[in-house]
């Protein structure tokens, strides 16, 4: 049973939150990443699909090894079913499914010069993954969605007993709330879950040989296109923010000559 793993993240030494049942989670997250493949024509076999495996491989086998080095690979065995694929698509995108499940739409490589910055946006998506994410935000949502059931039969009931001003009164709160909840919770969450991603992203990808001191640039350069300066209606932080943790990440990493004692991301970063 995938239910059963252990709750406690290696990565950030914590317990993340999490109401939902694994087995039935990553089922349904399967179905869907087979489903968004099946869409496209593959480019596996071509050059830069090989190069692409041949990168995300590197990453994946670099994670293992650290979690064998501290007593961890419980985390990710019979968890974790890689699996990585390129397909053909005016999308510019990449993903990593709960589960270990990648896909890369082609057009992000076009604005991809070297296999370092491959290997950059492949480790922060392996990263999402492997700090369950996408676990999280459906137990955020699942929490809120039974909050506020409760709160609407709440309010109801209170119809019936002649309250109706409380009972509207009641549904005009729920209807704040679940405002509230996406702009400061649920949003706020995946703004942090982006720079969680790039920093543990970052440091992945240098045990694994890569150059990160590029990072930076790189993230200036790719987002140039698509600025992103405003970050509190938005799902994922601003440029300048993204790109001062990835400095401090590049000069914690560059100091840092023992990463198997303590956990590789015990905090947030904070911009």
């Amino acid at each position: 049973m995938k239910d059963d793993r252990s709750p406690l993240n290696p990565f950030t030494g914590k317990k993340h939150y999490d109401k939902v049942n694994d087995d039935e989670f990553l089922n349904e997250s399967y179905n869907v990443y087979y489903s968004e493949v099946k869409k496209y024509q593959l480019l596996d076999d071509t050059a830069v699909g090989k190069q692409l495996f041949g990168v995300a491989n590197q990453l994946i086998n670099t994670v293992n090894d650290y979690l064998t080095k501290i007593g961890r690979r419980d985390y990710v065995d019979g968890y974790y079913d890689w699996e990585v694929h390129l397909v053909h698509s005016n999308i510019e995108n990449a993903c990593c499914y709960p589960g270990g499940k990648i896909i890369v739409y082609s057009q992000i490589l076009k604005r991809i010069e070297k296999e370092e910055e491959i290997a950059f946006i492949l480790s922060h998506e392996i990263s999402h993954a492997l700090l369950d994410h996408s676990r999280t935000t459906q137990s955020v949502h699942k929490r809120k969605n039974n909050i506020s059931t409760l709160a609407w039969m709440g309010s109801f009931i209170m119809d019936m007993l002649g309250l109706g001003g409380a009972g509207n009164m009641t549904r005009a709160a729920v209807n704040i709330a679940n405002v509230g909840s996406q702009y400061f919770l649920t949003q706020p969450w995946g703004r942090d879950h982006e720079l969680e991603a790039d920093k543990l992203g970052m440091i992945i990808a240098h045990l694994a040989g890569y150059d990160i001191t590029l990072v930076p640039a790189f993230w200036q350069k790719f987002s140039s296109a698509n600025s992103n300066e405003f970050d509190f209606f938005s799902t994922h932080p601003s440029d300048g923010k993204r790109i001062h943790i990835m400095e401090e990440t590049l000069n914690e990493v560059l100091s840092t000559t023992d990463y198997y004692s303590k956990p590789l991301l015990p905090e947030t970063p904070k911009g």
